[in-house]
């Protein structure tokens, strides 16, 4: 029986996995030749000392800290869930260094959007340095304490900050699907070695743009020079996307201004065909010049000359320059009913295409200026929820900003990420942008549970860090969705998940007391937790979403988990016999061999396991393993 390894996804063996793909002979006993890497990339090394390069203290540091596996696992908190049984949306309390780590397996390439608006590191925010030794124990002493501020006076402002962000958007560009997109808010602070960083981690030729955002149209008069009144959203790709990715569909009065005549065929507009550009001609495009002739009485169109048809028309400019058309004439011949002949106050006859409204769609500008996008609103609704005039949260983001982006890149069944989530402003978008085009987009909230001040607002209405205030936002926002649009299919609740560490005991031996140490592993679950805080981490570490639908079948007063429709079959239970084990076998898919899991120490004997494996083996299951 193979036991179940407790570390999330190792990133460095399937980094080796994937070179060892592309260049086997390069890779061996599991380690890589870097001679042979050199000879078979030939002359595309960088070998001078002086290159092009974005560095700082603590970046190779950072690189490690991404690979490093972690061993914490994510414990269910059903209590202050909302839904448990049927939302496939996930709130995550955490260090969201660690929780990246923890769903490398379960989400690598899944997910479709990310956004995030990570602190902006204006000296007054929260950044706290992680801990390579062990980073569980350094976020449960960070969430005892106060947050403590980057300040300027620092000496490491910009690298404390670099060495936060870059660990996590390597692990964020994992998890983004091959046509997955990010985008990041940010400011003039630290928007330069964010695009850096991200040109590194994404690649520049995925950088796709940068957009400013009109968010305070009176601007903040406390500014030394200038009243800054916008922000900046970096957006970039996972890989290379098709042109027009990111058009939105025009709404029914855009259509209406934008496609001015009708027919039965619908609302359309016309666009000549003429090729505007002059760079294209009679000289290089001599299949695309050729005569059209016009019936000057009806004004309908022929590629050939009649006694009807008796007006020439050719792609000629009002200067003499010979230009053409966009279409050839075989084109032109197949949709000549999509042709328009139209003549002008000087008299002359121009020819135009019908381009008509089906499907109309918008490329958006690198520049919103829409007063719904701005950060007065987002403070409104956000405080309409909670019907109070206090600021109980600072400065939230648009819910309509969020869901404009959303609506872009997104659609369907797609799952979204916002890692630094602060009020849960993107799970609000997601609901409310599912309500109003019928989508059932997924989304996952990770936030740090940052203690709120005790002078603030939100620590006197009883909200004692921001976890509280996100969790509470999103109940509010469900309800508030549903009476306003009485669709009552919508997926408006959560699983709310809590970083901790492992568990299942580490062996770590008190040497003054061994006796005592061997006899606690006897049982190497943790005496505080639950078969279910295992269940969630086995399902994390095999690599299974935590939104799976397990089924809890009671057997003879033991539990047995039926997950994912009889994918996996899982006993947590003490004093395991064969009957237990026959039983499950009535649960195991018809598609697949199930992975079947037990604890440990869970069997009433050694012989049993012995049996019960041997049993498993003979109706084809072999993959079995132990926690």
């Amino acid at each position: 029986m193979e036991k179940l390894d407790g570390k999330s996804l190792d990133l460095v063996k399937t980094n080796i996995e994937t070179l060892k793909q592309l260049f086997p002979e390069v890779v061996t006993e599991g380690k890589i030749d870097f001679d042979k890497l050199k000879l078979v990339l030939g002359e595309e090394i960088e070998t001078r000392n002086e290159k092009y390069e974005f560095t700082w203290h603590g970046k190779t540091q950072a690189m490690k800290l991404a690979q490093t596996p972690s061993t914490g696992t994510l414990r269910p908190d059903k209590a202050s869930s909302k839904n448990w049984e049927t939302t496939e949306n996930l709130y995550i309390e955490g260090d969201n260094l660690e929780v990246l780590k923890l769903l490398q397996k379960s989400y690598f390439g899944k997910i479709k959007m990310i956004y995030i608006d990570p602190p902006y590191n204006t000296g007054k925010d929260f950044v706290y340095k992680d801990d390579f030794r062990d980073n569980i124990r350094n976020y449960k002493e960070i969430t005892q304490q106060t947050t403590k501020a980057n300040t300027e006076t620092n000496g490491r402002y910009h690298t404390d900050w670099l060495n936060m962000m870059y660990p996590r958007l390597k692990l964020a560009r994992n998890l983004l699907r091959e046509d997955g997109v990010i985008f990041i808010s940010i400011d003039d602070n630290e928007v330069a070695n964010l695009r850096k960083i991200c040109d590194e981690i994404f690649g520049e030729q995925n950088f796709i743009t940068q957009i400013t955002v009109l968010c305070n149209p009176k601007g903040r008069s406390q500014d030394k020079y200038f009243a800054t009144n916008h922000e900046y959203i970096l957006v970039y790709s996972k890989n290379d996307l098709e042109q027009g990715y990111f058009s939105i569909q025009k709404d029914e009065e855009q259509i209406v201004n934008d496609y001015p005549e009708q027919d039965e065929q619908g609302r359309y507009r016309l666009i000549e065909l003429r090729n505007t550009h002059r760079e294209f001609g009679k000289h290089n495009r001599k299949n695309l010049f050729y005569p059209i002739y016009v019936n000057p009485v009806t004004s309908e169109i022929s590629l050939e000359y009649k006694d009807s048809y008796n007006i020439k028309v050719e792609p000629i400019w009002d200067d003499g320059y010979e230009g053409c058309w966009t279409w050839d004439k075989s084109k032109a011949l197949e949709d000549i009913h999509l042709l328009v002949a139209r003549k002008t106050n000087k008299g002359k006859w121009k020819i135009y295409r019908k381009n008509y409204a089906n499907g109309a769609k918008k490329m958006l500008k690198t520049i919103f200026l829409d007063k719904l996008f701005y950060t007065e609103k987002g403070q409104a609704v956000f405080s309409s929820l909670f019907s109070t005039k206090s600021k109980l949260f600072p400065s939230p983001k648009s819910v309509d900003l969020i869901a404009q982006l959303l609506l872009t890149a997104t659609q369907n069944d797609d799952i979204v990420l916002d890692f630094f989530s602060g009020s849960a402003t993107t799970a609000h978008a997601v609901m409310q942008l599912n309500a109003e085009d019928g989508s059932n987009r997924k989304f996952i909230m990770v936030q740090l549970p940052e203690k709120t001040d005790e002078k603030s607002e939100a620590y006197k209405a009883g909200y004692k860090n921001i976890c509280e205030i996100g969790k509470e936002r999103i109940r509010r926002a469900g309800e508030k969705i549903v009476e306003e649009t009485g669709k009552t299919d919508l997926d408006i609740g959560f699983k709310v998940f809590k970083l901790d560490s492992s568990n299942v005991k580490a062996w770590d031996p008190d040497f003054e007391n061994l006796e005592q140490t061997l006899f606690d592993l006897q049982d190497n679950i943790k005496e505080d937790r639950t078969k279910e805080d295992l269940l969630y981490e086995i399902l994390l570490k095999i690599g299974l979403p935590l939104t799976t639908p397990i089924e809890e079948i009671d057997y003879n007063g033991k539990t047995i988990y039926n997950v994912a429709y009889g994918s996996v079959l899982v006993c947590l239970e003490d004093d395991i016999d064969l009957d237990i084990v026959q039983e499950m076998l009535k649960y195991q898919s018809e598609h697949m061999p199930p992975k079947v899991i037990f604890k440990e120490s869970g069997f009433i004997s050694d012989a049993v396991k012995t049996n019960a494996i041997q049993t498993l083996k003979k109706h084809g299951i072999t993959d079995v393993r132990s926690v």
